[in-house]
């Protein structure tokens, strides 16, 4: 189990990466931004870095309008 945005408690499996997360929140924003245990994840790593079991993940979206 992972915790995302202090509130969704998530089904983790072995080798889950964030882009998996993303798929699985149905986040598909094209601007976001992801830490993991308080760590910024580049998002050119989401497809490969991998999250632990346990893991306190943040995913939010920037939003702009006027």
């Amino acid at each position: 189990m992972i915790i995302v945005n202090d509130r969704d408690q998530i089904d983790w499996h072995e080798g889950m990466t964030v882009q998996d997360l993303l798929a699985v929140m149905g986040y598909s924003y094209a601007l976001i931004t992801v830490t993991v245990d308080d760590e910024l994840v580049p998002e050119h790593d989401y497809a490969h870095h991998q999250i632990s079991a346990g893991a306190r993940v943040t995913v939010f979206h920037l939003a702009h309008g006027g």
